[in-house]
This record gives structure tokens, sequence and C-alpha cells, in this order.
């Protein structure tokens, strides 16, 4: 029997302040079991539950196949509640819900092969081409190793990326295969400082077979040729700009551990005296309101950029336009750029907390940790992005396909 379709699933209409409400009731749950799921170096099976049972997992997903399809903006501000708790819990929240959207985009065989027989299916996907594959008779051959599948060990399936290669070994097409989980192997590999429950194991495939309608072909899908986004009755959000979309999926907990981390440090000043001083009150020092104002404004800033970033992408596709190679680039520099003020805020805060931040159990030293992982994500590195965007700007040749 699916334990999954024993669960009670949410109405298919929600309204904003509904699912950031859903959110918000998880917080303390979530931050509550932050430690142990770093032991775990995976989301505890509790709060896997937690988020099906609240629908959060299907925020992204078709209508069509009993998602709440919500916009890029409730999408942001949901998952970002959910990173006051935990960012762990808000990263793999987030990339599952990236994956539910990029899903829609698949034929619509695959989209019900997957959720047809589990509604509550959670996708982990590594979407970078590094397998190879093979076109056979009625689909491809499948081979490789990829690292950093966040929630791979609570997944029902994997999109992995790779490059379909000709009779000559030259490379034809590329783009993600869909796989149920059962078929690849996942090692329990991730063992790191940052994001450490997410669970972001290896996969591994060998010659493995997988059929022609679940696959996607990423040049053709950047390009807007995608065979299932036309038959969401008319939702323009399957027609957005792929990689736009895919960079604002990974930059929603940073926002939420920010948040989380300045609320911290508000708890932690009433009383706080600074050590060697003359008793000074941490709380009455310029040096802390400066401290403060600094960090927030940043985390506001971010927060605007990414709303800005998402305001963008539904306009463009709402509209019917063609979003412009210059403003692909800038929605994915604004990316990286939004989750560096994150970064930047959390580390005044952290530095500000004196010895007692460093503790383990200190939430303020899990941001931290957290959004340096988040800022080393290869699609939002902001150095990366600086030299993609200024080309881009320039009118010089792209230097990455992902625009």
């Amino acid at each position: 029997m699916n334990m999954n379709a024993t669960l009670e699933r949410p109405q298919a209409q929600a309204t904003s302040t509904d699912l950031k409400s859903r959110a918000s009731a998880l917080i303390d749950t979530f931050r509550s079991r932050a430690s142990e799921a770093e032991t775990l170096r995976r989301l505890p099976d509790a709060s896997i539950q937690d988020l099906k049972k609240s629908g959060l997992f299907r925020l992204m997903a078709p209508k069509r196949v009993g998602g709440l399809q919500a916009s890029l903006h409730d999408f942001i501000d949901v998952v970002a509640e959910v990173g006051k708790g935990c960012g762990s819990t808000a990263w793999v929240l987030g990339v599952v819900n990236a994956h539910n959207w990029l899903i829609g985009l698949f034929p619509t065989q695959a989209q019900d092969d997957v959720f047809t027989s589990t509604p509550e299916a959670i996708i982990s996907a590594v979407i970078g081409p590094r397998g190879k594959a093979h076109k056979v008779e009625g689909g491809y051959r499948v081979s490789g190793f990829w690292p950093f599948c966040s929630g791979s060990p609570a997944a029902d399936w994997v999109m992995l990326g790779g490059e379909v290669l000709g009779a000559d070994g030259v490379p034809v097409d590329g783009g993600d295969f869909l796989i149920p989980i059962g078929d690849v192997e996942v090692k329990n590999d991730w063992d790191v400082m940052g994001l450490r429950a997410s669970g972001s194991n290896s996969v591994v495939a060998q010659d493995l077979f997988v059929p022609e309608h679940r696959f996607l072909s990423l040049p053709k899908a950047i390009g807007g040729e995608n065979p299932g986004a036309k038959h969401h009755n008319g939702a323009k959000l399957y027609e957005s700009a792929l990689v736009p979309v895919l960079a604002v999926g990974i930059i929603p907990a940073a926002l939420g551990i920010a948040e989380g981390a300045l609320e911290n440090f508000k708890q932690r000043l009433p009383g706080k005296v600074v050590s060697y001083t003359m008793g000074e009150v941490q709380k009455d020092m310029p040096a802390t309101h400066m401290q403060v104002a600094n960090a927030a404004s940043k985390i506001s800033a971010a927060r605007l950029i990414m709303h800005n970033t998402a305001e963008m992408i539904t306009q463009a596709a709402e509209n019917g336009v063609e979003m412009s190679l210059e403003d692909r680039a800038r929605c994915r520099m604004d990316c990286a750029f939004s989750v560096r003020l994150c970064l930047e805020a959390t580390e005044i805060l952290y530095l500000a907390s004196g010895g007692s931040g460093l503790a383990v159990g200190s939430p303020i030293q899990r941001a931290s940790r957290d959004l340096h992982a988040i800022n080393m994500h290869g699609l939002l590195c902001l150095e990366t992005n600086l030299e993609m965007y200024g080309r881009v700007v320039l009118g010089l040749p792209q230097n990455t396909p992902l625009i």
C-alpha cells in the first residue's frame, strides 16, 4: 500500500495568505528539529510528512496533476517563511518545487507517470549535464554520476541531466531524464558544513533505459519549446523563461535564513552585556544600532530584488513575450546578488553575536553555514554571474548556455 495515498490532500485552491499561514505554522516545529536534521544529514521523516500534509511540496506543481500552481511571488514568500525555522528544510522545499514546475514542461505522459500513482511524489534533481546518454529504440540509455541531489533520501523520482551523444560520440542534444528513484543508486555521501540536513547525496546510474517521453531537451526548453507547457489550461506559469525560474527556485531559502538570523539576534540582545567593557549593554550601543540597520537593510533589499525578478519573469510570460537575453541574464545575476546580500547581512549579525554565537546549537552559526553553502551553488556564484552578466551588457558573446 502506498502510504502517501493515505495523506489528507489540501484543496487545490489556496490564497497567498493561506499558503503563508501553512508555512508559518511549521516554523517552530522545523526549528526544534534543526539539530536532529543536521545529525541525520537529511530531513527527519516527520518533517517530510509535515510538508506533505501541508501541501507545500505541491506549491509549484501543475493543477492538472493535483498541484497548487502558485505564483512565483507566493513561492518566494512560502519558502522564505519555512527558512526562518530551518534552512535545509526550506532548501529542499524550494528545489522540489522548482522540479515540480519543471515537470510541467515534460510531455503529459511523463507528468502522469509521476503523479497518478503517487499524488504527493517528491522529485529530486541534478539539472546539470553530468551524465551521458545514447538514443535507442523507444528512448535512451543513460549512465553517469550526479552529486548534490538535494532531498534524495525522500525522493520518489529524480531528474538527471546529461548529454545525448551521437554515434561518433559528439553531443547532439542535452537535457534531463526523469527516472524512478528505485532505478538508481543513491549514495549516502552527503557530509558537509552547510545545508547539512539537505540530504544532497550523489546518484549513480549505469546503462539505464529511459523512455523517450521522460526526456526534456534543455536547449529546446530554454528556447521555449516545451511539450507540456501548453497543456495547463492557459496557465502562463509554465511558459516562463526556464533558467530564470530555476534560478528563482533556489534563492528564497536564503531570504528566510537571513530573516531568521535577524530574529534570533534580536531575541539574544535584552540584558546582554558586552565582554571586556565597562558593563555596556549591547542593545544600547550605537555600534549595535548600525549593525542591525545594515543587516536589516540588506535583507530588505534582497527580498525586493527577489520579488522584482519574479515580476519580470511573470510579466513576460503573462504578456506572451519572450524575455530578452539581457533580461534573462539580469534575472540570474539578481538571484546571485540577492543571496549574497543575505549572507552579508547574516555575517554582520554573526560577528556581532560574540563568542556565544559559536555554540553548535546556535541558530545564527547554522545560518551562516547554510548561507555560505547557498552562495557556493554553481548557478548562484556571484563572481561567475558578474562575468556572465557583464559580457551580455557589453554585447560580448555569452559564455554559458544557461541564461
